[in-house]
């Protein structure tokens, strides 16, 4: 299993606009953060792609992501959800070529048109319910006349583990402020099982949570910024659940523009990272 990280940003992103900070001006490549994203691969090639934030079409051409084959989402706030529309490119790259005369709606002159594949988003279930008011647009079924449409399955996962190819997920709840969850991936069999936390949005985590996490190969954990807020962590909350969680390795994620790169390495300890747009770790 492998984790790459899309956008390792705050909601506004970094740079931000207008902003001349140390940080949005600096020269390295690790202190531009788009909006939290993340494509996690498992074992048996399957890709998962969790949340589509504003910038997702640019982060998969940037990266490499030419294949997904199911959707997670942590809440339904703007700066995880706003690239939602672009999920309809993996529903025509899943697709299937249909011979057809070239004069056909959809053809384009082509001898084939292609006929989308649905795509499985899995969310709690306020999550789904938001997402159906903000894309109204969003069924099962393609567009009519060659109309580009993404093609959804919602799937409530409020309920329990559930699988997507060769792994196990789980979606935890977290305080967000805001209906809000993260995920557990359990990948593997017998000494090669490895497991995954990815929680990039939270200020608070029950404790049913951190027992379900304790021990985990990898923690990705929300850490905004040095300082308080009242819906994300800091650095003292995040440090504090993961002594708790007692990952293998922890990575922080959804950093704001106080720190650069450099700065959170400085400031953290030994088996405990700052993400950044690109990197792809394995589990």
């Amino acid at each position: 299993m492998t984790l790459l990280f899309l956008g390792t940003g705050t909601s506004v992103g970094v740079p931000q606009i207008g902003c001349g900070c140390r940080v949005c001006t600096s020269g390295d490549p690790r202190d531009r953060r788009r909006r939290s994203g993340a494509v996690v691969r498992l074992r048996d090639g399957t890709a998962i792609l969790v949340d589509t934030p504003p910038e997702l079409r640019i982060a998969c051409l940037e990266c490499g992501v030419a294949k997904v084959d199911a959707v997670l989402l942590t809440h339904a706030h703007m700066d995880h959800v706003a690239g939602f529309d672009d999920v309809r490119r993996f529903n025509t790259i899943n697709g299937e070529k249909i011979p057809c005369d070239p004069d056909e709606p959809g053809a384009n002159g082509r001898t084939f048109r292609i006929v989308g594949k649905p795509i499985r988003c899995h969310a709690i279930a306020e999550t789904i319910d938001m997402m159906h008011r903000v894309f109204p647009y969003i069924g099962t079924q393609g567009g009519e006349n060659g109309l580009y449409r993404p093609q959804v399955e919602f799937v409530d996962v409020s309920n329990g583990p559930f699988r997507i190819g060769s792994a196990t997920v789980e979606a935890i709840r977290v305080e967000h402020g805001f209906p809000c969850c993260g995920y557990l991936f359990t990948d593997g069999e017998g000494d090669a099982v490895r497991r995954l936390g990815y929680f990039p949005d939270c200020h608070d985590m029950p404790d049913t949570a951190v027992e379900r996490l304790k021990g985990i190969d990898a923690m990705v954990i929300d850490c905004l910024r040095v300082r308080p807020h009242p819906t994300h962590m800091n650095l003292e909350r995040a440090l504090s659940y993961i002594g708790r969680i007692a990952p293998r390795r922890a990575y922080i994620t959804h950093l704001c523009h106080d720190l650069t790169h450099e700065d959170w390495l400085a400031a953290l300890p030994n088996g405990v990272e700052p993400a950044y747009d690109g990197l792809e770790t394995e589990i």
